[in-house]
């Protein structure tokens, strides 16, 4: 099993002093999330070949791994100009993981849950083009419904990636979206199987709560979503039944701590998290 920081909160360190800084807050895999000097959300990547292998030395140099690289690309539409640029930023994304010496990555269905008839058509599309490119590499996604994407709720994303029926697509649990996806975080688990590979862990507020007014938002009917990425603790979220299950599925595979919520205490949360996440494993054995 491998235990991975978001360093979402980091992105200002310099990339190639990252691995260091992971690894002195207890960390030996980072989830290398979307920034300026890497991947950019919804841009074509920046990095080059050459710091591409100046970033390896850095890695090897601090000991520390990249679990997945995690992009964030409209390749979903619904604006199909759009949708081609995402397919060309994935090409070179690819290419990129590849080149670190990566078989894993993580995105987001994307779309619009208002359009999901041609967001589901376009994702197809995008998937008929990419499919090759991640075999060719050897590289394996896990997918995670967000909220606001054209798929929301964790049965039908698994529904879906089984449909894909692709060796190489998996399904990423969220446990920060737990209320979105539908609230059953032990009953997806179990719904997914082998299917899940990668586990997301920060805290959330239950927003359907209080008859749904635990947010008030306005203008009424707005259809905004809202969620947090707290320490774990700090929210509602069930981890004593989320870690259960996880146990109970023989999960082996990536836990990635991504609070995102406390950029003023960004290194303390962050060994607390790799602190709380040792707790729950170690009640398993």
């Amino acid at each position: 099993m491998k235990i991975a920081l978001d360093p979402y909160m980091l992105r200002k360190v310099p990339l190639l002093e990252l691995p260091a800084l992971v690894a002195e807050l207890g960390y030996e895999w980072i989830e290398l999330s979307p920034r300026d000097d890497f991947i950019p959300f919804f841009k074509h990547p920046r990095i080059d070949d050459a710091s591409v292998q100046q970033f390896r030395k850095a890695l090897d140099a601090a000991d520390v791994g990249i679990s997945s690289v995690l992009p964030l690309f409209r390749w979903s539409g619904p604006d199909e100009d759009e949708r081609q640029a995402a397919v060309r930023y994935w090409k070179r994304a690819i290419q990129i993981t590849s080149d670190l010496g990566l078989d894993s990555m993580i995105s987001e269905f994307n779309g619009r849950p208002d359009q999901p008839a041609r967001s589901e058509a376009l994702f197809w599309r995008s998937m008929d083009e990419l499919l090759p490119h991640f075999e060719r590499e050897g590289i394996q996604l896990a997918l995670e419904p967000h909220p606001d994407d054209f798929i929301e709720d964790g049965y039908e994303a698994i529904n879906m990636i089984r449909g894909i029926n692709h060796p190489n697509v998996k399904y990423l649990y969220c446990a920060p979206h737990t209320f979105h996806h539908g609230n059953d975080a032990p009953g997806m688990i179990k719904y997914a199987g082998d299917l899940l590979t990668n586990v997301h862990l920060a805290d959330a507020f239950n927003h359907t709560a209080s008859s749904g007014n635990r947010y008030i938002l306005n203008p009424p009917g707005t259809p905004a979503r809202v969620h947090q990425h707290l320490d774990i603790g700090q929210g509602e979220v069930d981890f004593d039944e989320l870690f259960r299950e996880l146990h109970r599925n023989g999960f082996d595979g990536t836990l990635t701590a991504c609070v995102f919520a406390w950029e003023e205490r960004a290194r303390e949360s962050s060994v607390f998290m790799r602190e709380k996440i040792d707790e729950y494993l170690r009640s398993w054995s």
